[in-house]
C-alpha cells in the first residue's frame, strides 16, 4: 500500500499505451469515475459505491496513453481542503506524474504547493463522470511538475461532449506551443488581492513579481474594487447549487440508510444527516437557506457575478495577464468550517466566479505557501501554460522551484 495513494490497482488495469502521454502516470481523486475502481467522493454518502465505467476524461487519458496508477484522498466532494487531502503530494513524493483534482474554489492551486497546478477554462474539460458540487463553478484542474506536462495532459484533456449538456459547444483553445517576448506582454497586478497577506507570503509574491519585472515584461499596477465581492458571490451561489445537486444522497439509490424511519421524509432527513460532515452541511444548510428563505439574495448574487465576470473581462482586455499571490489567507477567519474555507479560498475564488484559466507557480524565493497565479481571459489557456513555461525555464532549473 503506498502511503500517499487510497490504494493502487494492480498493474494490469493501470493501462497505458502508445499516444501523447504514452508511460505518464496519472492519479485522479475517487470523485473521478474509473470502471471498478471506488468512486467514494470522500463521503459517506457513497460508501462502497464503484465506477460503472470511465469519466469522459480518463477515456480520453487512456486514449492519450496515459497510465492510471491510483487514486488520491480527497475532502468531501472535493470542497475545500479538508478530510485529509492530499492532493498534490503525489507529484511532489514521486509516485505520480500529475493528479487531477477538482477546482471549485480554489482547491487544486491552493494544495500545489511545490508543484505547478492549473486551472482549464470553464468548459473545456468535460465534467461526465465527476462527481462535482458546484456545476457552474467547477472544473477538473490538474497538477504536475511543469507546465510542459500539463500542456500534453490539457491538448488529451479539452474538447467539446456531446453527453455533457452544460458546457458550451465550442472548439478547443490552442495549445501548441508559442514564444513569450515579455517587451510585448503586459501583467497586471491587483492591488486588492495583495490585502490579507503575511509578511512572509508578500515577501514571496514580491519575488515572483521581481522575476516577472527582471525578465522584462511590462508589470503595472491595477485596480479592481469589488474584487473581495467574489467571495460573496461564490458563497450565495455556491451553496445553493451545492443544495441543489445533493439532493440526489436520499438513500434510495445509493448510500447507506439509517435504519429507524418512521416515513420518507425521516428517512431522507436521517440518511442525509448521517451521511454528510460538518462542512458540507453547513454549505447545504446556507443553501437550502437562500434557496426557500431569501432566494432573492440568491438573484442579487447571480447580478453581481455578471457585473464581477464583466469587469473582468474589462481588466483582462488592458493587459494579456494578471499575476496575484497564492494564498491570500484572510487575516480575521470565522471560526465556523465554512467561514474557514473560504478565508483560505480568498485569493482563489475569482477564478472560480468566472471560469477563468490559472496557472499557479511556486514562489520564486522557495517560500512555502507564497506562490503566483498568473491568470488570463476565458479561452486562453494556452498562452498562460506558454507564459508558465518560460518563466519557468528562465530559472534555468528544469521545473518548479528546481524539483
Amino acid at each position: 500500500m503506498d502511503a500517499v495513494f487510497s490504494f493502487i490497482i494492480p498493474c494490469a488495469d493501470h493501462g497505458g499505451g502508445d499516444g501523447l502521454l504514452d508511460g505518464v502516470r496519472v492519479a485522479p481523486q475517487p470523485n473521478v469515475a474509473v470502471a471498478g475502481w471506488p468512486s467514494e467522493a470522500g463521503s459517506k454518502a457513497l460508501a462502497g459505491f464503484k465506477a460503472l465505467e470511465d469519466a469522459v476524461l480518463v477515456k480520453r487519458l487512456r486514449a492519450a496513453g496515459a497510465r492510471l496508477c491510483g487514486l488520491t484522498r480527497m475532502s468531501e466532494f472535493g470542497f475545500g481542503l479538508d478530510g485529509g487531502c492530499t492532493a498534490g503530494q503525489a507529484v511532489e513524493a514521486g509516485s505520480a506524474d500529475a493528479e487531477i483534482v477538482l477546482d471549485m474554489t480554489g482547491e487544486s492551486r491552493l494544495c500545489a504547493g511545490n508543484v505547478c497546478a492549473f486551472k482549464p477554462s470553464y468548459g473545456i474539460v468535460p465534467r461526465v463522470g465527476v462527481t462535482g458540487l458546484i456545476p457552474s463553478m467547477e472544473t477538473p484542474g490538474v497538477l504536475a511538475r511543469d507546465p510542459g506536462l500539463i500542456r500534453r495532459l490539457m491538448q488529451a484533456l479539452a474538447g467539446p461532449d456531446e453527453t455533457d449538456f452544460s458546457v458550451p459547444d465550442e472548439t478547443p483553445p490552442p495549445f501548441a506551443a508559442q514564444s513569450v517576448d515579455p517587451a510585448k506582454t503586459k501583467v497586471g497586478l491587483i492591488k486588492e488581492a495583495r490585502e490579507g497577506l503575511s509578511d512572509a507570503q508578500a515577501e514571496g509574491f514580491d519575488a515572483s513579481v521581481a522575476e516577472l519585472e527582471q525578465a522584462g515584461f511590462c508589470v503595472e499596477e491595477i485596480s479592481f474594487p469589488d474584487y473581495r465581492m467574489f467571495v460573496l458571490a461564490h458563497r450565495i451561489i455556491g451553496a445553493v447549487e451545492a443544495s441543489s445537486c445533493a439532493g440526489r444522497y436520499d438513500s434510495v439509490r445509493y448510500g447507506r440508510r439509517e435504519p429507524g424511519a418512521k416515513d420518507w421524509n425521516e428517512m431522507y432527513l436521517s440518511a442525509r444527516g448521517a451521511a454528510f460532515g460538518p462542512l458540507i452541511k453547513s454549505l447545504l444548510f446556507e443553501g437550502a437557506y437562500f434557496q426557500f428563505e431569501r432566494y432573492s439574495a440568491y438573484e442579487a448574487a447571480c447580478r453581481l457575478r455578471s457585473r464581477l465576470v464583466t469587469e473582468m473581462d474589462r481588466l483582462t482586455g488592458q493587459v494579456d495577464f494578471l499575476a496575484m499571490p497564492l494564498p491570500g489567507k484572510a487575516a480575521d477567519a470565522g471560526t465556523l468550517p465554512l467561514d474557514e474555507t473560504y478565508a483560505k479560498s480568498i485569493s482563489t475564488l475569482f477564478a472560480n466566479v468566472t471560469g477563468q484559466p490559472v496557472v499557479c507557480l511556486p514562489s520564486a524565493n522557495g517560500t512555502p505557501q507564497a506562490g503566483m497565479q498568473l491568470a488570463a481571459k476565458r479561452r486562453c489557456d494556452g498562452r498562460l501554460i506558454d507564459l508558465g513555461e518560460f518563466i519557468l525555464e528562465r530559472r534555468g532549473k528544469g521545473g518548479c522551484n528546481g524539483i
